[in-house]
Order: structure tokens, then C-alpha cells, then sequence
């Protein structure tokens, strides 16, 4: 059956060379991708959302918003992705909602009581780093990013916190070795599922906390930035 008129959204992530495309009716996730990328975003994504549509049984003509992630990630993988999304709501004439990307990723641990450290690549080994902490029942950020190296994202976490996000088999041998204080998200509860970012999109569409396409910018990581220290 196919979802009323005006109420689906388009997720779409292309932070990183992860890539997510989801559609949300606000009750159910009716379609969702992910798929390592190398570097070919421009050609993959619109036909990944095709096939979103294709597969769902729904099509351009019932989207009511479209949430697209702002970053922090890469120059090229940012850039084309808010150009897909930015060019389907002014063609449309629907709302646009504007999510960070480690939002969309601490979102799923977001049962959790601990403090999160939600990470994705930053280039030269180091990784762009996200804290969070449980307000009442809302997961919020308590810092700006920060661009690290894995060892000292080890050294700044001092009590109990979950860490989670894009992380190599070293980069997870390391903090294993801190089991005491570093919890360390499964690997499937580290990928950036678009479907989260489509929920919090969600509340904020009906809110009427949109964006406007003409000015949303992306948060883009600088691989020459200097580590802090």
C-alpha cells in the first residue's frame, strides 16, 4: 500500500564514503541502504534513490520533506549529496531538514545512560569526535567537534563511555584495550543507518524547525586542520 501524499521523507547521507539513502512515513522505515562507496557518489546516489522509491512502491510525488546530512565528512561526499537533496525540495517545493551526521549516529545509541563518543574518518588516521550526554530523555551534543588521533581520543575519555562509529580492526584493538572505561559500540550499531537521521529529521519537520535551501551549509572537514594539543 502505498504511503498518503505529503507524508515521506527522504534521508540521505553522504558524509563519508558510507553512503545512506531511507524513506520514513513517520511509523515505519520503508526502504533504507548503505553501502560503501569508493568515491563514486555522483554516480550511485540518485540511483540508489530510485531505486528506494522503486522498491517501496512510492514515488517523487509523495515526499513531504527531505532530511539530508550536513557533517562533518568529506568536501566531495558532502557537497554532492546536499546538492541532490537541496535540488529535490526547491524542485518540489518541500521542506528541507538539515541533521550533523554524528547526531544521526549517537541517535543510535540512544537507550544508552552513558556518556557517547561518536566518531567518523577525518583523514591521516585521525578521526572527528562528537560528545554526547543524556538530558532527561534527550541525547545531546556538550562540545563542538574535535578532529583526534585514536590514541588521544583514548586519553580524553576518563570514565564509562560508549564509543561508537567508523573505526578500523586497530583502531578497535586499542580501545579494547581500556575495556574498563571505553565501551565500544557493535559494529552494527556503528554504521550511520539514514533511518535514524530521517527521525530526528522527522521531529524537527513537525516542529517547523526547517531549513532553507539556499543558505544550508554543510559542517566540512578541513584533512589539513591541526590535532589540538
Amino acid at each position: 500500500m502505498r504511503t498518503a501524499p505529503s507524508t515521506l521523507m527522504l534521508a540521505i547521507d553522504t558524509s563519508t564514503r558510507i553512503v545512506g539513502v531511507a524513506l520514513h512515513d513517520g511509523y515505519r522505515v520503508l526502504g533504507e541502504y548503505i553501502w560503501e562507496t569508493r568515491d563514486h557518489h555522483t554516480v550511485e546516489l540518485a540511483p540508489a534513490v530510485a531505486e528506494a522509491f522503486s522498491n517501496s512502491g512510492t514515488n517523487m510525488s509523495d515526499l513531504g520533506a527531505v532530511a539530508v546530512a550536513i557533517g562533518p565528512g568529506s568536501f566531495t561526499g558532502l557537497r554532492i549529496g546536499l546538492a541532490l537533496a537541496k535540488g529535490i525540495a526547491m524542485a518540489s517545493s518541500i521542506p528541507l531538514v538539515g541533521i550533523p551526521s554524528l547526531d544521526a549516529l549517537a541517535h543510535a545509541q540512544n537507550t544508552a545512560k552513558l556518556p557517547i563518543a561518536a566518531v567518523l574518518k577525518a583523514g591521516r588516521g585521525r578521526l572527528a569526535v562528537s560528545w554526547y550526554k543524556k538530558s532527561g530523555a534527550k541525547l545531546k551534543p556538550v562540545s563542538d567537534v574535535e578532529v583526534l588521533t585514536p590514541e588521544d581520543l583514548v586519553i580524553r575519555i576518563t570514565r564509562p563511555t560508549i564509543v561508537c562509529g567508523e573505526l578500523t580492526s586497530e583502531e578497535r584493538r586499542l580501545m579494547r584495550q581500556h575495556r574498563k572505561i571505553i565501551k565500544l559500540a557493535s559494529p552494527a550499531f556503528c554504521v550511520r543507518r539514514p533511518s535514524f537521521l530521517s527521525e530526528l529529521a522527522w521531529k524537527r519537520w513537525q516542529k517547523g524547525e526547517v531549513d532553507d535551501p539556499t543558505s544550508l551549509s554543510p559542517i566540512y572537514l578541513h584533512y589539513n586542520q591541526p590535532i589540538p594539543g
